[in-house]
């Protein structure tokens, strides 16, 4: 068990690390009662050492885990990595790199949906995970022995889980498509939560350009808020309040209190205020600046016996790549493909390759699905049959 907790400590332990080919990283934080993720404890492990990291140790200095985790030198293996970057993202404004991602690349490997780190500890580390500290308060101190084994554990089997997958992408040579993925974690953009994009996460039902647009302003001055005084933008204002209060569009601070759970405490306080006056300069808008959303699934007109052959084609792409068809495509982009749509992650990169080729032939009558037995199987058509 290795506690880190001063500066010197610190320096002492990054330092070798700079020179390694990869680092296995975890965090441990909070964010229950704020809006920011509070981190509590960074793990880290090389080929031969391993630290929990007391990022709330009193008079630390975090600079030298900055500055590894920012060296270009040095592969940073995560498992199941956004919420991770997130923190260090948050911290640094930059996202940690170079990147790998075990959870991504077991499903490239075909172990399955979404892995769990437990299961893939299990599986290739031969490991048993010790669930007991999971939802413990790392947030309290002091840390307890078992606690810091808990988190220890979570990149001491990681570097092994790595080298095991880094093997079979070796021998598949897939690397390529670990490559794609990574792109895209490594993506800023995924990390900012932009205020004036806030309302796209909600989905009213049947809203009016003009329901919309209150909607736009109540949920950005929502999110500017929670983020400015640190509290959960729900505990601030619920989704379904939001909604309320768009499809009301109450025109006085009465009104606003008749909001269901609201009360008059927030409609008459500073909240009520700056609520009410978002709320008028969406009213105030004109038409030509009105928000259009856009289509949901829902909306979107995807024959139903177009999908369904998308879909058995994808199980069997899947199978065949040894692929978990849930990072090939989602049911969304099915749902757009069969509609029409053409731009979609699935059409491009390696996902082309293993899945969309064939599903657009699919869909244009250039291939067909038959069955074999109790197996389906592909047929090439010939031109205008």
């Amino acid at each position: 068990m290795k506690l880190i907790t001063t500066t010197d400590e610190l320096a002492a332990f990054c330092k070798p690390l700079a020179d390694t080919e990869f680092i296995a990283v975890d965090t441990e934080f909070m964010r229950e009662r704020t809006y920011w993720p509070k981190l509590c404890l960074a793990q880290v492990a090389g080929p031969d050492d391993a630290a929990a990291i007391d990022t709330l140790a009193e008079g630390i200095d975090l600079a030298p885990l900055d500055e590894l985790m920012l060296n270009p030198k040095v592969l940073k293996v995560f498992h199941a990595a956004r919420q991770d970057l997130e923190i260090f993202y948050l911290r640094l404004q930059k996202v940690p790199g170079p990147l790998f991602d075990t959870q991504v690349a077991a499903m490239v490997c075909g172990h399955g949906e979404a892995a769990s780190y437990e299961s893939l500890a299990t599986r290739l580390a031969k490991a048993k995970i010790d669930k007991s500290s999971r939802f413990t308060d790392w947030s309290r101190r002091p840390l307890s022995e078992r606690q810091i084994t808990y988190a220890l554990s979570d990149v001491t089997h990681l570097r092994v889980v790595y080298e095991k997958l880094k093997k079979q992408l070796d021998k598949t040579g897939r690397f390529s498509w670990i490559a794609e993925e990574m792109a895209i974690l490594s993506d800023p953009a995924i990390y900012r939560a932009d205020p004036e994009q806030a309302w796209r996460r909600l989905r009213p039902r049947g809203a009016s350009p003009r329901v919309m647009a209150i909607l736009k302003e109540a949920a950005a001055w929502r999110e500017r808020t929670a983020q400015r005084i640190d509290i959960p933008r729900q505990r601030l204002l619920r989704d379904e309040q939001l909604l309320e209060i768009s499809a009301h569009a109450p025109k006085s601070i009465e009104e606003l209190a008749a909001t269901r759970g609201l009360g008059r405490g927030f409609a008459e306080g500073w909240q009520g205020r700056e609520l009410m006056e978002a709320i008028e300069r969406a009213r105030a808008l004109p038409e030509s600046e009105l928000p259009v959303r856009d289509k949901t699934p829902e909306q979107i007109r995807a024959p139903g016996a177009i999908v369904d052959l998308l879909r058995t084609l994808l199980r069997l792409k899947a199978e065949q790549a040894g692929v978990a068809g849930r990072l090939v495509a989602s049911a969304d982009e099915l749902d757009r493909l069969a509609a029409g749509k053409r731009d979609i992650a699935a059409l491009k990169g390696w996902r082309h390759e293993v899945f969309g080729a064939d599903a657009v032939d699919l869909i244009e009558g250039r291939l067909a699905l038959a069955l074999d037995g109790d197996q389906p199987r592909l047929i090439q058509l010939p031109p205008n049959s």
